[in-house]
């Protein structure tokens, strides 16, 4: 019997949007089992708590995992957080250049810290590589349309806290 393939799909998700699902059901492909981080992350100065970010991830991502999808909340190192996830894989979403930058000098570091557990990149797709959750965030505070970057629930999520902000 071969081992279960585990992987972690870490972000702050504020908020989730349709790159972040895209890239979850891609992953889906590659492992058989996928922990979705939620990092409590306060230095990003989040719009939601963490618990917010992980119930709204949750309702996300309900119907695709079938028992396969974990969300889980972490405030300790990525590399730590895999190994107690049990993953193999960490699993990141790159958009542009930019991201590779960040990600590539991250990768390295953990694979310092643990050269057992792969990261794999995916490719935004063509047509999820420009959202980001700050882009959709300032967006939406500023009145324009969100609903093709987020699902509607996410939409009114995000109406209603920034209308209380």
């Amino acid at each position: 019997m071969s081992k279960q393939r585990i992987g972690v799909y870490p972000g702050t998700f504020d908020p989730i949007t349709t790159g972040h699902t895209d890239i979850v059901k891609r992953s889906l492909k590659i492992v058989d089992r996928l922990v979705i981080g939620v990092a409590i992350n306060a230095g990003k100065n989040p719009l939601f708590t963490v618990d917010e970010r992980a119930a709204m991830v949750e309702q996300e991502l309900a119907p695709l995992g079938a028992g396969r999808v974990e969300v889980r909340k972490f405030d300790n190192l990525l590399m730590h957080f895999a190994e107690q996830a049990g993953a193999d894989i960490i699993l990141r979403g790159l958009r542009a250049m930019s991201d590779f930058e960040y990600e590539f000098q991250m990768t390295g570091m953990n694979a310092r810290l643990n050269a057992d557990v792969e990261t794999v990149f995916l490719m935004a797709s063509e047509n999820h590589q420009f959202i980001a959750s700050r882009l959709v965030k300032e967006i939406a505070a500023l009145g324009g349309d969100v609903s093709s970057f987020v699902s509607p629930a996410i939409a009114k999520r995000l109406t209603e806290r920034l209308a209380n902000k």
